[in-house]
């Protein structure tokens, strides 16, 4: 990509990023959406087949999980959330929502002193559906993150039949979200009005 043009991507994904943020700050009723939303999640095929599910617990704005947590808990799957040390993404066997607690950026995540358990430890190559966070999305099930990578990272070692569903408000979706090659795409993207199929990977 020539240097222009890459200013030209950068320019047009700082735009898109900071649009979705608004739009989503904006949206009304973020409970009551999210609430369905999380119920169409558990409502896949993908859930009922899957033994290990990966749910993000939502920050700021994201689309609420934490109200779907003890269905989820409650619903016979083995149930991991992801964590962040030193800029990667951990996973944590979930089994009690007592093992959770507000950290230090008013992030509710497992609490330290759990976190070392060899048993709660797990592996990404263990899950079997993986719902994905995101600031912006397309139809085509383009993602875009924050920017750090984190997600990235986790999912190019996540297994390539483990199905990859992002939940979104509609207000975060946009014509064409710029990708590069290594981008992965979703499987699914679950809005609070449809589920829109993905290119996956």
């Amino acid at each position: 990509m020539a240097s222009d043009q890459l200013m030209d991507w950068q320019e047009l994904k700082k735009n898109i990023r900071e649009q979705a943020h608004a739009n989503r700050k904006a949206q009304e009723d973020k409970e009551g959406l999210s609430e369905t939303i999380c119920d169409t999640f558990a409502a896949q095929p993908e859930f009922a087949a899957a033994r290990t599910v990966m749910v993000y617990i939502d920050v700021r704005t994201e689309v609420r999980t934490r109200q779907a947590l003890p269905a989820l808990l409650a619903s016979g799957k083995r149930i991991v959330v992801p964590y962040c040390v030193d800029k990667e993404l951990e996973l944590f066997l979930l089994e009690d929502m007592e093992e959770l607690a507000i950290g230090m950026y008013k992030i509710l995540e497992p609490k330290p002193e759990l976190r070392d358990r060899p048993e709660k430890r797990v592996d990404v190559s263990e899950v079997d559906l993986i719902m994905v966070p995101g600031v912006a999305f397309d139809r085509q099930g383009a993602r875009m993150g924050h920017g750090f990578g984190y997600y990235d990272k986790l999912l190019e070692h996540a297994r390539p039949n483990a199905p990859l569903v992002a939940l979104a408000f509609e207000c975060q979706l946009f014509p064409e979200i710029p990708t590069q090659s290594h981008d992965i795409f979703m499987d699914k993207i679950i809005t609070e009005r449809a589920i829109y199929p993905g290119k996956g990977r």
